[in-house]
């Protein structure tokens, strides 16, 4: 860990001198001369006086140095049957003719752009578009519900709405311009105009304040990069499962741009012309740094992909992509595998596609239980890596630097902190623990670049949320603990840590030995009030595809197997078999409403779920286990 080590001390002590060499690796039009200054209420901003524009790094740079040519977009949906290919060149102007259609509407520099599309290439053209003049976009997940696309609305106040009039899913098409005029008619702001991209599947009747997207674009003029500063806003990103007003996190331009490309080599190892696919969407913090942003600043080629891991047309869909493009590296969120693997649990569909292009593969989004990367590593020559970070840093906190200095794996570690996160685990009473000694995961300020600047139209939020709670560090709301090589293991969130009878008990632990199970597919751990004990765990498990088993008897290995592993301290005594968990889209479990339920509270449907139904299921099953008082628990 020698070379790491050295250049992750010199990002601790060295913050200046280390950023501003890696801010000389991207093009500027005026370089910063201040590379670090504290705001008012002591958070690290940074590049603030020098000028940039990330779609000029992103594309024009890439044209005027020769890379014009090159696939900048491969676009891929099983779903709807199309495939497309766009050069760096056929990018940049086609963005410079969305930026002014978009100018032709009003938006300059500052103003707001909220984005409502699939995943088509025309959505990142809308986010570049935007960039390209000083915008700022915020995008909200196609197919959100007219309620939540309405209060982001409110929040951010747009000049425009950018929307297709559908996406398409395996089964269905969702028609979008009904929910966006519904979340128009709710909103107390209302946007100057909707541009309304048409897709074939399903087109929509336009209103008087529409404009039909290829119209507009067909009669703009091209527009030229307007410059930014380094810490001028480029999106607005509300975290998933907001309740109440929304929490927009907002993301600079100059230490975003930073921070994305030092990523690209040093912890995905990809150099300009290698292919990289990130499986998400741009609705989320994934798609916009990894699927969107830093593979075109690093001058690679991303895949943009419109499907499921499975069922688009099977689980081979992701090898299938992967051989097709000849992806180098691919990234995607654990509950992906997960799905795949309970479909071909053998991974017999790999053997029908070449890989021998792969070289890494990166799971982030959720923890990667150790079932899954056992599964993944037997299956695969290449490296697994679990890396761990979040909406709010944009970039990886912890990771296995592929370009740096490959470490070996450990499963269930996202292995070291990456240079410029300076992780300490702190207890209850703000002292740092011990390796091997669990407590809250922080990041010493200053914040590295590519982190949230602040919560938008609210800076006391982001304080009282992140920084307040030990000062002088940001608060990540994980525990976890560095083992004793500086390995870092992240167990979950803090809420997961449940209190049995006053023994502190890590559900994620739980998760790991009911995940072993040879007959398991997925599985969660939730604690739940109980009145003798205070919480007690209960169990949600999904058996593999194929499963012929007794339940019950499976339920009485899982409970032993955790009894043997953790002892009867856990009080592990009640598992429920489901067809399937409730997740957000971006595959997180919602392990927090299961709680509520388990505990007989009332509970709300939120925006991010992927399958409303799922929860329902889980509801009826606890009811009939009589776990908790989920008998009492009501939709609100």
């Amino acid at each position: 860990m020698t070379t790491y080590k050295t250049e992750f001390q010199r990002s601790i002590e060295q913050p200046d001198a280390f950023w501003a060499e890696q801010a000389r690796r991207i093009p500027w039009f005026t370089p910063p001369s201040t590379i670090l200054e504290y705001d008012e209420q002591d958070h690290a901003r940074w590049f603030v006086d020098g000028e940039l524009n990330i779609c000029h790094a992103a594309l024009d740079h890439h044209v005027d140095n020769g890379r014009g040519e090159q696939p900048a977009v491969f676009w891929d949906s099983p779903v709807s049957g199309g495939k497309r290919t766009l050069s760096y060149r056929e990018m940049r102007d086609e963005v410079a003719r969305v930026a002014g259609a978009l100018r032709g509407l009003g938006v300059e520099k500052g103003d707001r752009v909220v984005i409502y599309m699939p995943m088509v290439p025309e959505a990142l053209m809308a986010m570049y578009a935007c960039a390209r003049l000083g915008a700022v976009h915020s995008v909200v997940f196609g197919g959100f519900a007219p309620h939540e696309l309405a209060v982001r609305i409110d929040d951010a106040k747009p000049k425009v709405v950018m929307a297709a009039s559908c996406g398409v899913e395996i089964d269905r098409v969702i028609p979008y311009k009904p929910i966006l005029d519904e979340a128009v008619a709710q909103s107390e702001h209302q946007p100057d105009a909707c541009m309304i991209l048409q897709r074939e599947r399903q087109t929509a009747t336009l209103g008087t304040r529409d404009r039909d997207w290829a119209e507009l674009v067909a009669e703009a003029e091209p527009a030229d990069c307007v410059p930014v500063k380094g810490s001028d806003p480029l999106y607005v990103l509300y975290t998933s499962g907001t309740t109440g007003k929304p929490k927009g996190v907002v993301r600079d331009t100059g230490g975003y741009a930073v921070a994305l490309h030092y990523s690209m080599e040093t912890i995905y190892d990809v150099a300009p012309g290698d292919v990289f696919f990130s499986a998400s969407d741009v609705g989320w913090v994934v798609g916009h740094s990894y699927i969107v942003y830093a593979p075109l600043l690093r001058g690679c080629t991303t895949v943009v992909y419109e499907g499921k891991p499975v069922k688009t047309p099977d689980a081979g869909a992701f090898w299938r992509l992967i051989s097709e493009y000849r992806v180098k590296s691919f990234f995607t969120a654990p509950t992906a595998f997960r799905a795949i693997k309970k479909e071909d649990p053998d991974g017999k569909l790999l053997d029908q596609y070449d890989i021998s292009c792969l070289q890494a593969l990166f799971l982030a989004g959720e923890r990667l239980d150790p079932p899954t990367f056992h599964w993944l590593d037997d299956l695969l020559d290449v490296p697994v890596i679990d890396h761990w970070w979040q909406t709010e840093t944009g970039w990886p906190i912890a990771a296995n630097l592929q370009g740096l200095e490959p470490m070996p794996t450990k499963a269930g570690s996202a292995t070291v902190p990456v240079p410029g996160f300076d992780v300490r685990i702190l207890d209850r009473e703000g002292e740092r623990a011990k390796p091997m000694e669990q407590g809250s995961v922080v990041i010493k300020q200053p914040l590295p670049p590519g982190c949230l600047t602040g919560i938008w139209g609210d800076p006391q939020r982001f304080h009282s949320a992140y920084m307040a709670a030990f000062p002088g560090y940001y608060l990540t709301g994980d525990g976890g603990y560095f083992d004793e090589d500086g390995y870092l293991f992240i167990m979950g969130r803090t809420d997961d840590v449940i209190n049995v009878a006053g023994h502190r008990l890590s559900t994620g632990e739980m998760e790991e030995v009911v995940g072993a199970h040879p007959a398991v597919a997925e599985c969660a751990v939730i604690g739940i009030h109980d009145a003798l004990k205070g919480q007690v765990p209960v169990g949600l498990v999904i058996p593999k595809d194929g499963f012929e088993g007794d339940e019950a008897a499976l339920e009485e290995e899982l409970i032993d197997r955790v009894r043997r592993q953790i002892g009867p301290v856990a009080c592990f005594k009640q598992v429920l078999v489901v067809n399937r968990l409730p997740k957000t889209r971006s595959g997180k479990i919602l392990r927090k409403l299961l709680r509520n339920i388990a505990d007989g509270k009332e509970y709300g449907v939120p925006s991010t779920i992927d399958d409303p139904a799922s929860l329902e299921d889980v509801h009826e099953a606890m009811k009939e286990r009589s776990v908790g008082a989920s008998h009492e628990a009501r939709p609100l």
